[in-house]
């Protein structure tokens, strides 16, 4: 864990979500009792990071920003959420 004293942010981040995949964010946030929602965002982000070469590169060619969520689409559709 990074040491709070020295840690200085100077940048924001302005990202929109939909109401599910807020309510993923936030779920997870107090399954997992972080502090505060900016926290769970910035954990997730570094899990993600450190996971990433288990991964395999996202399809981009012709993507648009749309293409990109939090919540999987096979999780929506098992969860009875896919309005597609």
């Amino acid at each position: 864990m990074a040491n709070s004293e020295n840690l200085k942010r100077t940048e924001k981040l302005q990202l929109m979500l939909d109401e599910e995949e807020l309510k993923a964010i936030d779920d997870w946030r107090f399954e997992n009792r972080m502090p505060t929602r900016a926290a769970a965002i910035r954990e997730l982000l570094r899990r993600g990071l450190i996971s990433d070469p288990h991964f395999s590169d996202p399809e981009t060619e012709d993507a648009s920003t749309r293409d990109f969520g939090v919540v999987d689409e096979k999780v929506r559709a098992t969860r009875g959420d896919d309005n597609s």
